[in-house]
């Protein structure tokens, strides 16, 4: 008797042990945060390189939405650009015309500075008759005028240059903001994985005509999922953000596996509890929401429903 007794204690124990459902705290179910990558332009699937459960990394290249109507309107737009460019003058070279014509004249002008010094001098010995005197200094004058009439004509037409070239760039600022605009768009067309995970669910195929905004595939975090728990308020107390907590799973022969999981976030509001968490009599009780972060070993999947229990400090 006392053999029968000490081993349905035993057996007892060990089922205490391996389902201890009144012992949990919280019941819920993983869920993973999903990015669903969509077309960002318009266009031939020309290749899509995705495959449900293939690991993809941030800003991998995984496919091309075809480019060539919009290289077309590119090249179009860089002829056009060209054209307008001929079209712009070159200020510098037509100005410098002017610039050594006044150099020129202003050399002349240095000459006779140096000639009539020359002549003062020999006046004033009375080499010289007067005459020869004025004769230099009206062409002095002469002189002086041509170089003043030489530096307006040459602020006249950088002027007219610069108005020129004023008009030719603001034909041709539009055709670039149009290449960039294509540029951009060509870039858009090359569909780059926005964050690293796990493809989840495809919605597309090489060869489908897309639009900008379908989506093309869902791609989720994995190595660390979020089991979204509820508790009643007045285990409130118990709970912490960045507190420790165990997350059990179902395992075979009627027993869990655990993990260590951390508390990320808990709601400040309550709530009716979800229908797919308590029995009938339960869901008119008001929860709270929490979320724990679990690192996945690969068993976890999305929608797995777990336990939760409470650590001691």
């Amino acid at each position: 008797m006392k053999t029968i007794l000490i081993l349905i204690t035993a057996a007892a124990s060990f089922w205490a042990c391996n389902r201890n459902n009144d012992q949990s705290d919280a019941y819920g179910n993983f869920e993973a945060v999903e990015t669903i990558v969509s077309a960002q332009a318009t266009g031939m699937l020309e290749s899509f390189t995705v495959e449900e459960g293939k690991q993809l990394n941030s800003g991998e290249t995984v496919g091309l939405v075809d480019t060539l109507q919009l290289a077309l309107q590119k090249e179009q737009l860089l002829a056009s650009l060209q054209a307008v460019s001929s079209r712009t003058p070159n200020v510098n070279t037509q100005v410098s015309f002017y610039e050594n014509q006044i150099a020129v004249q202003q050399e002349q002008l240095n000459t006779l500075l140096r000639e009539k010094k020359r002549t003062e001098n020999l006046l004033a010995a009375e080499s010289v008759p007067k005459k020869q005197l004025d004769d230099i200094l009206s062409q002095i004058s002469v002189l002086e005028r041509q170089i003043a009439l030489t530096q307006k004509q040459k602020t006249a037409q950088a002027s007219a240059l610069s108005t020129q070239k004023s008009g030719v760039q603001s034909e041709a600022l539009p055709l670039q903001k149009q290449i960039e605009r294509l540029n951009d768009q060509i870039q858009k067309s090359i569909i780059r994985n926005p964050v690293p995970g796990t493809v989840t669910i495809r919605f597309a195929e090489p060869g489908e005509v897309v639009s900008y905004g379908k989506p093309l595939y869902k791609v989720a975090d994995l190595n660390k999922l979020v089991l979204r728990a509820y508790v009643s308020g007045d285990q409130l107390v118990n709970v912490k953000t960045g507190g420790k907590v165990k997350v059990l799973v179902d395992a075979p022969n009627d027993t869990f596996k655990e993990y260590a999981g951390t508390v990320q976030w808990v709601s400040s509001k309550s709530e009716f509890t979800p229908k797919v968490i308590q029995t009938k009599d339960e869901r008119v009780n008001l929860v709270y929401a929490m979320k724990i972060l679990v690192t996945n070993d690969g068993s976890l999947k999305i929608g797995m429903p777990a336990e939760v229990q409470f650590q001691a400090e």
